[in-house]
Parts: C-alpha cells; structure tokens; sequence
C-alpha cells in the first residue's frame, strides 16, 4: 500500500499538509546534558503552537535509544491533530553507550524492519522513516554499518533514509554509499542540515542527484550559517530544484522550544515561510511545506 506511515497509522500523501520535515518532539544524548527533550505537556504545546501557525504535520528524526518516547507519541497527535511521523535509525557513535551498540551487532537491519513493520517495542507505533548519520566531512565505521542496515530496511520496506550531515557536510560521500554503492534510490535518501554549510556548488550537485535536500533551523549553534538559507533555497529553485527542497525546526534542546522561549515549531511558519516568500512567492513556498513533503514520506510500503 502507498501512503504516509504515521504514527496513528497510514494517511494519504495528499492527507499530510502543511510539515515540518524535520524536527524533534523528544531527544535525549549524552552529548546535550541537561538539554533534554522528556517533558510531554511541553511537547504537546509546541505541537499545539505549530498547529495554531497552520502546521498539519512533524516528522521527528529522533531514532532508535535516544528517548523518542514512541508510545506518547499517538496521544500527542489526537490531542493536537498534528500528524506525527518518526524514526528509527541510529545516530552518530558518540550519541550511545558501548553495550548499547554491542547489543546491536548483526541484527541492526532487522531492528530497523521490525520497527517500521510492526512497531518500537510494544507501543504498536510504526516507524515511517530510518534515520541515520555521517561524520564531519567523512564516514566512518560507525557510520557505514548504520547506513547500510538503513540501506537493507530501505530495500525490505521502501522506507526513506533521512541523514544527518554533520554541520552540512559530507553530502556527496553519502550519496556514492547509499545510492552509488548501497542501490537506495536517490529520491528515497533525505540529506539534512544543508544550511549549515552553504556550499552552493555542493548543493546543487547533490539536488542534481535526485535526492532530497532538508534546510532545517534557525538554532542558535548554527546562526553563523543559518542566515544564508533563503540565498540557498532560492538559487536552488531557479536552478529547477525548487520540487527537491524541504523545510524543518531541527529543535534538538529544551531552550530551543518555543515554549520555552525559544524559536521552536512555530517559527518555521511565522518568520521562516515568510521570508522565504519573499524570494520565492507564496506559491513556491507552498510546494516546499506542502507538495514536497507528501513525495518525500510517501511509501508503496512493501
């Protein structure tokens, strides 16, 4: 069956809306002591802020032992009427305890198979997407055992293979192993963090490819970049790669939630589309929230 894997279920793609195609309802690493995202009620705010700015949908990229809390994720989604889709996948090697890993060795691709076809642990909540990482401006071991177990749950399942690129970089050794050497299929494969290396040139050639290219912020670790994005989305656009860009949060800590003061989901709506309009129009905006997302997330699920 064809269709958007939400967490209350499968959805038409024209169903999904106006999405956030990257963002984060809970997180937690050790990486980001004290940051973490475990609070429901925030989480069911936020999510009910996008949704008063006109936001239909999130996909939250938070994958497999990083606190994503997958069965509050269906009440979430009914209280609000936000769609919700998420991950599983693995993050980067420093996000994990060792025995955790450990634990992981030969079985990685089932794992992932197992959470897109029949649910995360007993919650009965489907995966619609893996996640996956790559190092700054390289992949390492780590990274390459991850990404081709994604690559396997990708032929299993025809999920999409949503990446993190660290700081934005790495894009093109991604795509040589997930679509060169792996066979994942470039319009399956989502690159993230684009905007935090505003590499034009890089940019175009990965869109080039036929993938997906996610501008995702503002946040306030990656301002120095994040100002650049609409000059990026609009000279990828007249390059024709308007219909390969989509937009997300990316809200990783606590201070970054709206309702914790920070920009959060809302402000992808309130300021981000707005700006953007001014480069693209609304209409252009429009296909980016709307029509991209409904491709990118959309399965003929097998």
């Amino acid at each position: 069956m064809s269709g958007v894997r939400t967490v209350l279920g499968d959805i038409g793609a024209a169903d999904l809306g106006v999405c956030d195609a990257h963002d984060h309802l809970f997180l937690r690493s050790p990486r980001l002591p004290g940051q973490e995202l475990n609070d429901a009620g925030a989480a069911r705010a936020e999510l009910a802020a996008f949704r008063a700015a006109g936001g239909a949908a999130v996909v939250q990229w938070t994958p497999y032992g990083m606190g994503r809390r997958a069965a509050d994720l269906p009440l979430l989604s009914r209280s609000t009427g936000v769609h919700v889709l998420c991950a599983t996948g693995l993050h980067q090697e420093a996000h994990y305890a060792p025995e955790l890993l450990g634990g992981l060795r030969g079985r990685l691709a089932e794992v992932f198979v197992r959470e897109l076809t029949e649910g995360i642990g007993t919650s009965g909540v489907r995966a619609g997407l893996v996640k996956v990482a790559g190092g700054f401006h390289h992949l390492d071991a780590h990274a390459r055992w991850t990404m081709t177990a994604a690559a396997e749950a990708h032929h299993a399942t025809g999920a999409p293979v949503a990446v993190h690129l660290e700081l934005g970089t790495g894009a093109l050794d991604v795509l040589d192993l997930l679509c060169g050497e792996l066979g994942v299929p470039a319009d399956r494969v989502i690159l993230g963090h684009l905007n935090r290396s505003p590499d034009l040139v890089v940019q175009r050639q990965a869109a080039a490819s036929g993938c997906w290219l996610a501008f995702d912020g503002p946040s306030r670790a990656n301002h120095p970049t994040d100002w650049r994005m609409p000059e990026a989305v609009r000279a990828l656009a007249e390059a024709g790669f308007g219909d390969r860009l989509l937009l997300g949060g990316d809200t990783v800590v606590r201070e970054a939630r709206s309702v914790d003061g920070g920009p959060g989901m809302p402000y992808l709506l309130r300021r981000v589309r707005v700006r953007l309009e001014a480069e693209l129009g609304a209409e252009g905006v429009g296909r980016i929230l709307v029509d991209n997302p409904a491709r990118a997330f959309a399965v003929d699920w097998r």
